[in-house]
């Protein structure tokens, strides 16, 4: 029997109301809303299977954010002309949710979850990616699915001095700040984003403003979960317990624990040894231990270690690898490393290392970046791996995965700050690959890739600096922040706190909460840590490398730019873009023509400097516009009986007629020129009608000593300017007098 649609609304301020509705799409879910913004139309499912999959030991959560091309009337340019695999931006977003749900499901909550958000109808100006996560969150509100609280996440962004919730498209271009924030009613969950060297308070004003919007999103979750009539959470299978042997298991690995956990060793040597005394208490089950006490065992002594190694952090205030809670590893780095890279950098910290490199590109290396509602190119882009041997681990190489793009998401925006924009010419790629991991790696791709970014002569004017950020909390409320985490110290905290900057600001933040409870004092206080840890930092940067290097690698090509005329545009490119091609073949080089306000902006790109110069000077020839009286050296083109046709310009030809080539009468152009010949000429007029032009040589000579004046051919009138010869009074013969028909007639007659 078909039901009514439910549906509530809140507005976002200045009159922008947002719609959520259930019960008219996708009923067979376990729920399902839209959420309506204008033209703006997002579909979420989510499903949860009844029972965890024999043997299931951790959370099983997806979360796959698609957009549509249909919902902007678009067709998708692939062969299939079908949506494929999620794109970088649609994994993005895919992972903003995922990253702000999964702290809501219970720790002993093992069925596959899914959960789908789809993009059905795309307004220009309303970005999406700010309503996904309220999307999903809703549809988890309308169903039996037991997640702890209500969540939702807005963008907040610093507009004119002004902070807005869910900025429009065109608006958010011109913010300072620009921030996706989740959280529930009393926490912060999830924070990501970029600023132009934002101070630590602005960041916490920001923060709190996005909290208000939220708690708004949050009561209308409420209200619509009422209306749909949910009160309780459905009943899952919990994982067997086994209260005995959790006991053993304290009573053999306590002891031992600690003892690995205040050895100050290596990253490897302590995995060893953890991983022996697992082994160690397998063997101490018995000859043939049941396969659910062995998976037991291991699950308690993977809790003991997770609290004791806590705890220790907390009371004697001692870190795995011996540092002092606000301490920063020891810090190596090198520039130009790599001889052929247009600029190159490896920066170590620790266990964690990056070997970066900078190339720089020409217009045409630019990245498409598409979704259903925009088309951009980007000048800049970071790419992130992290191979398998970086933590000494085998597994099939299978192309970037979601990590990969979310770390390289996360350098790219920070080191984006710093990027020239204006009339650079060039196109930037940065490449981090990861050579050795214990933690923070995406924050040594930050470090790695400013440093490459100078050394390849990128005129960046600072440098930014990363450091990740845990935090340890106990229900006692004494907690511990630490600076630059291992990962171990990511796997047993509950934050991962990443922040980017210069020494006057931040560039990039990036923060996932694993517990209820974030006070803005704890925040406050991670960020004046994290602050003291990045100019920690950076001054290591600084003595490594000071400022960029004033000029590019010999190796790298060289750029020139010229602005001309829109006319001209044309005539450089040539019909069906053969002056362009064979340009760029004869000299070697790219060019990349485009018209910016109303000019045409010519950019020439090339490793060989002769070469660059060349196709400027021949392009510098064709939008030049002729004038009379200047000097030009041309090359002859053709020859004919009356004169030869001289290129005195690129694709520009005169006629120098045989009179104007030298003082000396010329019976005949024999033996005069050759095609191909260079020759000196003078522009002596264009005619105004044809616009053809007209070359003298012996202009430039010195008239001979008892050579009469006489008029250069040039200013003499055009046959159809001079005047009917019925109207002159009288004609010059060589002083004899005007002529008679009858003289005329006896020269015929004679």
């Amino acid at each position: 029997m078909l039901t009514q649609p439910l549906s509530v609304s809140f507005d976002l301020g200045e009159g922008r109301e947002v719609f959520i509705e259930t019960g008219k799409l996708a009923r067979q879910a376990d729920g399902a809303v839209t959420i309506r913004q204008g033209n703006n139309i997002i579909l979420a499912t989510v499903v949860a299977s009844q029972e965890p999959r024999e043997g299931q030991s951790f959370f099983p959560l997806s979360v796959d954010y698609q957009e549509k091309f249909a919902s902007a009337g678009r067709i998708p340019g692939s062969f299939f002309k079908r949506e494929g695999r999620l794109n970088d931006y649609e994994i993005l977003i895919s992972r903003l949710v995922d990253r702000a749900l999964r702290p809501l499901f219970p720790e002993d909550y093992f069925c596959d979850v899914q959960v789908l958000i789809t993009l059905v109808s795309s307004d220009e100006q309303i970005m999406p990616d700010a309503l996904a996560c309220l999307a999903a969150s809703a549809a988890l509100a309308v169903s039996d699915i037991p997640v702890k609280e209500i969540i939702s996440e807005v963008r907040v962004a610093r507009i004119d001095g002004k902070f807005v919730i869910n900025p429009s498209r065109s608006a958010v271009e011109s913010a300072d700040v620009n921030l996706i924030v989740a959280a529930t009613e009393k926490n912060l969950m999830m924070v990501e984003g970029e600023s132009k060297e934002c101070s630590e308070e602005d960041l916490i004003e920001a923060l709190g403003i996005a909290h208000e919007a939220i708690r708004v999103q949050i009561k209308a979750q409420e209200q619509l979960r009422a209306l749909k009539g949910i009160t309780g959470k459905r009943d899952y299978t919990k994982p067997e317990q086994d209260e005995e042997l959790k006991t053993k298991v304290a009573a053999f690995a306590t002891d031992k624990i600690n003892e690995i956990a205040r050895g100050k060793t290596a990253k490897h040597d302590r995995s060893e040894a953890f991983k022996a005394l697992k082994d160690a208490l397998v063997e101490s089950l018995g000859e043939a231990p049941e396969d659910l006490t062995v998976k037991l065992a291991k699950k308690y002594y993977e809790d003991l270690q997770w609290e004791l190694v806590r705890n220790m952090m907390l009371d004697e205030r001692i870190r795995l690898d011996g540092r002092q809670l606000d301490q920063v590893r020891p810090l190596a780095m090198e520039i130009d490393p790599l001889p052929t890279p247009h600029g190159s950098a490896l920066f170590t910290r620790g266990e964690t290392q990056s070997l970066s490199t900078v190339t720089l590109g020409t217009p045409l290396d630019e990245l498409l970046i598409e979704t259903a509602a925009t088309s951009n190119y980007s000048k800049f882009y970071l790419h992130y791996n992290f191979p398998p041997f970086s933590t000494g681990e085998t597994r099939p190489m299978r192309g970037p995965g979601r990590r990969e793009v979310g770390h390289g998401n996360l350098a790219m925006r920070s080191l984006k700050q710093m990027i020239p924009t204006g009339d650079y010419p060039y196109t930037i790629r940065i490449i981090s690959d990861i050579l050795e991991s214990n933690g923070s790696s995406s924050m040594a791709t930050v470090c790695a890739g400013s440093l490459a970014l100078m050394d390849a002569g990128v005129p960046v004017p600072k440098h930014v600096g990363g450091i990740a950020m845990g935090l340890i909390t106990r229900e006692d409320g004494k907690y511990a922040i630490l600076s630059d985490i291992l990962g171990d110290e990511d796997h047993l905290g509950d934050m991962d706190f990443k922040v980017t900057g210069t020494r006057d600001g931040i560039c990039g933040v990036q923060m996932d909460i694993k517990v209820d409870g974030l006070s803005m004092d704890v925040m406050r206080e991670a960020l004046m840590q994290a602050k003291a840890g990045r100019l920690h930092i950076l001054d290591a940067m600084y003595e490594c490398i000071g400022q960029a290097h004033d000029d590019v690698k010999p190796h790298a090509p060289r750029m020139v730019k010229i602005i001309i005329d829109k006319e001209f545009i044309g005539a450089v490119i040539g019909p069906g873009g053969k002056v362009i091609q064979e340009l760029q073949k004869e000299t070697g080089t790219t060019i990349n023509i485009e018209e910016v306000n109303e000019k045409g902006e010519v950019s020439i790109f090339s490793n060989d400097k002769e070469g660059v110069n060349k196709a400027l000077e021949t392009i510098k020839g064709i939008v030049a516009v002729p004038e009379v009286g200047t000097v030009y050296e041309g090359t002859v083109k053709g020859i004919k009986e009356f004169g030869a046709f001289v290129e005195f310009l690129p694709k520009k030809e005169g006629l120098l007629h045989i009179s104007e080539i030298s003082w000396k009468r010329l019976e005949t152009m024999e033996g005069v020129f050759n095609d191909g010949d260079k020759v000196q000429v003078k522009l002596i007029a264009v005619d105004p009608k044809t616009g053809k032009y007209k070359l003298s040589h012996k202009a430039l000579e010195p008239r001979p000593e008892g050579m009469p004046e006489r008029s250069e051919r040039g200013d003499r009138p055009e046959r159809g300017d001079r005047p009917d010869r019925r109207d002159r009074p009288e004609r010059r013969d060589g002083g004899h007098g005007p002529r008679n028909n009858g003289d005329r007639n006896n020269r015929h007659n004679g």
